[in-house]
């Protein structure tokens, strides 16, 4: 049931233990923003966890309070009353919702979440789930630390392309701006996320050489076994190289983690990418998508290839 920012806050004024999460292959937006509510409730005297099931990549380590971060295993130890799932829809928490019982919150920015479990504030509009989050603080009223607002600006970083992509608006950078207000250094954010391994530069090398172009240079995409990917830290960043190609208006990157199981992202300058993501099982934004396909990695370019196709 869609909700009100208001009444988000009413529910969580009246749970006591709350479990908060977000969706595989965190990113930015999902860890800034879990971890700043995390701080948040703290404040207003609640017993709350982090649960997420995926790794967090190594660049996002020095956000406050990461180490309390958990990964479920069998079970998870944390008797919660409600179950709050900030930047995605339920089914993509991975067993974080079979594992919990409680009553669902659902707060997302993403305009392909389907509503389909428990109440749900969607603003579509913002350009980050951290977005949502700085107007809930002053919802709970809930002073703005240093801390919960480094968290903030990373979400909000992260999500615009450091302020670069179409989904930036003046009410974004005012909130940037206000974050920095509280004791954000937005170089200290930008370096740490910027930070390489060595293997992901030379990982990036080997992902540039796998590089093919469709639909008469329309659209480009990367390619990445699953041996590339056993010697890769990350691949955060990668499809940045190819979204700047001229005449390019869609980039993809395919990765494969597992047999059969390759992971989709997708950026675009004109076409909806959030509608082919949906098509193929997963979501995310007009302009940067992703999603996870059960297939080879031929079979599975061969698939969002022709996707892409029908969406041009």
């Amino acid at each position: 049931m869609l909700i009100t920012l208001k009444q988000a806050a009413q529910k969580i004024k009246a749970a006591n233990k709350i479990l908060i999460t977000s969706h595989i292959q965190p990113d930015g937006d999902a860890i800034g923003s879990t971890l700043a509510t995390l701080q948040m409730l703290r404040a207003l005297g609640k017993s709350a966890q982090i649960f997420i099931d995926d790794d967090v990549r190594k660049n996002l380590h020095f956000l406050p309070h990461f180490e309390e971060i958990q990964r479920p295993a069998e079970n998870i130890n944390f008797d919660a009353d409600l179950l709050l799932i900030l930047d995605t829809s339920p089914d993509r928490t991975g067993k974080i919702r079979d594992l919990i019982a409680a009553p669902i919150l659902n707060i997302d920015h993403h305009v392909t979440n389907k509503n389909d479990a428990g109440d749900l504030f969607l603003d579509s509009d913002a350009a980050a789930t951290c977005e949502i989050i700085f107007a809930l603080a002053n919802e709970l009223n809930v002073k703005i630390t240093s801390e919960i607002a480094i968290c903030l600006y990373t979400g909000l970083a992260t999500d615009t392309g450091f302020f670069q992509f179409s989904n930036t608006r003046a009410k974004t950078l005012k909130i940037a701006a206000e974050l920095v207000n509280c004791g954000v250094k937005p170089n200290f954010i930008s370096e740490n996320m910027e930070t390489r391994s060595l293997n992901e530069i030379l990982s990036m090398k080997t992902a540039l050489n796998s590089l093919k172009i469709f639909y008469g240079g329309k659209v480009a995409g990367m390619f990445l076994d699953l041996q590339t990917m056993q010697n890769c830290d990350s691949t955060e960043g990668f499809i940045d190289l190819i979204r700047v190609i001229d005449g390019v208006d869609v980039a993809f990157l395919i990765s494969e983690r597992s047999k059969n199981v390759c992971r989709v992202s997708m950026r675009s300058k004109g076409v909806d990418v959030s509608k082919i993501a949906n098509e193929l099982g997963g979501g995310g934004h007009i302009r940067a998508a992703g999603c996870t396909l059960y297939k080879t990695l031929d079979d599975a370019g061969k698939i969002l290839v022709e996707a892409i196709g029908k969406a041009l």
